[in-house]
């Protein structure tokens, strides 16, 4: 069982590096965000691994498509903002930047935020009824792998960011 969980989570980890590089790094020159394809693929590994790792009895699948739904929609907004900032990055200039007005992108940040917020709020209230049904070594198995995928992917930025003061 925890070979299985310790596949899935290498997978999330060696599909999530990369982009999660890419998101750190989208102010470097030559960095591209990740395609549509790419976070999509993302987002099949992150909801296959959750699910695998779960080993959801009949009477939890019927939650999951709910669960399921907000991991996506969340992914999908997130991309959608993602798309947004390299919009507003590359269609002006950094002089255009620093004249900006400053209300205005405050405002944009908050909307943003409240974005973000709603689609968290979305996300917990999906995994509500169904976590209420998780046996404790179900809850231990989806903490592990929360775990393992986010330091995996913190560890990789930090990676990243040390390769960079390196080369300097």
């Amino acid at each position: 069982m925890i070979k299985k969980i310790a596949v899935a989570a290498a997978a999330v980890l060696v599909t999530a590096s990369p982009l999660a590089y890419a998101a750190e790094t989208s102010s470097s020159v030559g960095v591209t965000h990740p395609s549509v394809t790419d976070l999509n693929a993302l987002t099949d590994v992150r909801v296959a691994t959750i699910k695998a790792a779960l080993q959801l009895t009949p009477d939890q699948e019927k939650y999951w498509p709910a669960v399921e739904d907000a991991i996506r929609a969340r992914a999908k907004n997130r991309q959608a903002r993602w798309e947004r900032v390299a919009e507003l990055r590359d269609s002006s200039s950094p002089e255009a930047l620093h004249e900006r007005n400053l209300v205005q992108l405050m405002q944009r940040r908050a909307e943003s935020l409240s974005q973000r917020a709603s689609d968290l709020k979305k996300l917990a209230d999906a995994w509500e009824p169904l976590y209420k049904t998780l046996s404790q070594e179900q809850k231990k198995r989806m903490a592990f792998v929360t775990l393992v995928a986010t330091r995996g992917i913190r560890d990789r930025i930090e990676h990243r960011i040390d390769s960079e003061d390196d080369d300097e």
